[in-house]
């Protein structure tokens, strides 16, 4: 215990060292972006209060993925054990702590972007917070880490624990993606980047936590558990490096290797190269890992607090400014199909999941099994209509034009997810993975999270109702700004999509099952509202999102009324072929389904069995029994 405290300490103290001497040697570093000073002493605790809110949300991610991932679980998945109730403990402490830095991080944020001390932010904190993106971020980070603080604390079960894991990283995502990286040209990119590169590392940093504190309880330093852990944050530390890579220079620039910024990022890349060597060289976690990751999160506050040197020589223009980058020229045919912009969120998830499903269908077919071409077909063709839509020219211009944005939309909510429910990927991946992978996917399927989104009134209301709520409200014109929320706009309409054709004509069995009439009868409900969307949106007088699109100057489109009206005429025609295609191949399976039916009534009638038969005499027996 001595020892552990001992560690503790020294990685508490390589972390608070870095970001004072970094705090402290930067100077005022608010007069290059020509804003007001607030302080030494504010700077100095803002950065102290972030690091220690990002620490507590990493132990809270890492302990959840700990608990869930890495300790055995019972064979159903049902009741959690003692060691991974333990780690959902420590993920609910670490949320606590989490919950009250980021309350005290609004205000400190709130000060440090409008240059003001902490009492006058304090004073005026609605004003403020109005004002700026970053104290707004702070807000969700401290409803995240409260929901989790929460929830956590009552879990028993393995599902809920995997599922507090959706807000946590929601939390620990907000303030980066809101910070820095979302500013500048090729802000995209760096934004993308973050998105897997903080996940990564807090689950990489926290388990190791997590990992220390198991290894002190009697039974806890078991060999399959120092596997897995390695295994899964030996990954993590994969796309921790490459990522960071990518972030790094996009924010340092062509020729911006030197001064403050970039010494924060040598130590970053130094700490990595280091846990990779102890890695190679002893198979337990020591303390000195420990202390490197302390270095790292100092590096990292550090780096939140200096100006990108990438900043400093260009000034970015407006498109850069809301897009990452300029659209100099209208969309033309050679644009679109050679002027890709690659999207290291859903284009790169597209490619991964095309990789892991052709190795899926590989090893099965190695075993001696079958597997379907035209499921395999379809599933390739969904992964590359998503990464068409987002990666190429569609994906570049999608964000500054509406016609091109609807185009992109209803690839992504109507084409792909019909192609990829008819790949079956559940399907392959329960005939593929070992016991452990297999009872985790057997468990989320089953689970009432999954349950309450695949209700088929929950399903349908969600993939028709989200076209309204965003379109025809502030929602979209609000959107428009960040580019994170074009992201999870596009992640909404490819997953509404798919849990709403998964019902439908899914390969794979759903939570909730349906007969073909039902199914029928709920793609009948829905098409009438995909079609008065089209023509609301080619009727409509005003222009929706105007002052976003004013505000790119894109001196090449002046209509933009025009453009939203034939964006309506790609909604209607590109929402109703597809429907129709949907009925078609739902009429196909409900006829091979029948005839699959009647082939098996057919030889258990010549074999003598009749089960429907065999039924209602057994239901006769049971009256005759009764009235005796």
């Amino acid at each position: 215990m001595k020892v552990d405290r001992t560690v503790a300490l020294a990685a508490v103290g390589s972390v608070s060292c870095v970001v004072v001497v970094v705090l402290w040697a930067a100077g005022d570093v608010y007069a290059a972006l020509g804003d007001s000073d607030p302080g030494r002493l504010t700077s100095l605790a803002f950065g102290l209060v972030r690091t220690l809110a990002n620490a507590a949300a990493t132990v809270t991610v890492g302990a959840l993925a700990f608990g869930a991932f890495v300790v055995p679980a019972p064979p159903k998945r049902t009741r959690l054990t003692a060691h991974a109730y333990a780690a959902v403990r420590t993920a609910a402490t670490a949320a606590t702590v989490w919950c009250c830095a980021s309350g005290a991080a609004i205000v400190l944020s709130a000060a440090d972007a409008s240059g003001q001390s902490f009492a006058v932010a304090l004073e005026h904190l609605g004003g403020l917070v109005d004002a700026a993106e970053e104290p707004k971020a702070w807000i969700c980070s401290a409803v995240a880490a409260a929901v989790v603080a929460v929830g956590a604390r009552a879990t028993l079960t393995w599902t809920t624990s995997v599922l507090w894991l959706v807000p946590a990283l929601a939390g620990v995502l907000a303030p980066v993606i809101a910070g820095h990286v979302a500013n500048g040209a090729w802000h995209d990119v760096a934004t993308n980047a973050m998105v897997w590169h903080v996940p990564a590392a807090a689950v990489w940093i926290g388990s190791l936590v997590a990992l220390r504190t198991h290894l002190r309880r009697p039974g806890g330093g078991t060999e399959v558990v120092l596997q897995r852990y390695r295994r899964l944050t030996g990954w993590c530390l994969v796309v921790v490096v490459l990522s960071g890579a990518v972030a790094g220079a996009v924010l340092t620039g062509p020729s911006g290797m030197h001064g403050g910024y970039a010494v924060l990022l040598l130590l970053k890349a130094f700490v990595c190269a280091a846990v990779l060597v102890l890695r190679a060289r002893w198979r337990r976690p020591l303390a000195a890992e420990l202390v490197a990751v302390g270095l790292a999160l100092g590096a990292s506050a550090g780096l939140t607090h200096l100006v990108p040197p990438a900043w400093s020589r260009t000034r970015p223009s407006p498109q850069e400014t809301v897009l990452g980058y300029e659209l100099p020229d209208p969309p033309s045919l050679t644009e679109i199909v050679l002027g890709w912009r690659f999207d290291l969120v859903l284009g790169l998830g597209a490619v991964l999941l095309a990789v892991a499903y052709v190795v899926a269908v590989r090893t099965l077919l190695r075993r001696g099994d079958a597997w379907p071409f035209g499921r395999t077909a379809a599933w390739l063709l969904g992964c590359a209509v998503v990464l068409v839509a987002t990666s190429s020219g569609v994906g570049r211009y999608a964000a500054g034009m509406f016609s091109t944005h609807m185009v992109a939309h209803m690839s992504l909510n109507m084409l792909a997810p019909v192609l990829l429910v008819l790949g079956g990927p559940l399907t392959l991946a329960l005939r593929v993975l070992p016991a452990g992978p297999r009872q985790w996917v057997t468990a989320l399927m089953h689970c009432r999270a999954a349950r309450l989104f695949t209700h088929p009134a929950v399903a349908a209301a969600t993939f028709v109702g989200s076209f309204y709520v965003l379109y025809f409200s502030d929602l979209f014109g609000a959107a428009m700004r960040f580019h994170w929320a074009h992201q999870l706009m596009n992640l909404h309409f490819l997953v509404s999509g798919y849990v709403f054709f998964w019902l439908v004509i899914g390969v794979d069995r759903a939570p909730r099952t349906l007969p073909h009439l039902a199914r029928l009868g709920l793609v009948f409900s829905v098409m009438p509202f995909h079609a008065f969307f089209g023509v609301i949106l080619m009727n409509k007088q005003t222009v929706i999102a105007e002052y976003s699109y004013r505000t790119l100057g894109l001196t090449w489109m002046p209509d933009l009324l025009t453009d939203q009206r034939l964006g309506g005429g790609i909604a209607w025609a590109t929402g109703e072929i597809p429907m129709l295609v949907v009925v078609l191949a739902l009429l196909r399976q409900w006829a091979v389904a029948d005839r699959r039916e009647a082939v098996r009534f057919d030889r258990a009638t010549d074999t003598g069995h009749d089960d429907r038969l065999d039924a209602y005499n057994a239901m006769l027996a049971e009256l005759s029994g009764r009235k005796n």
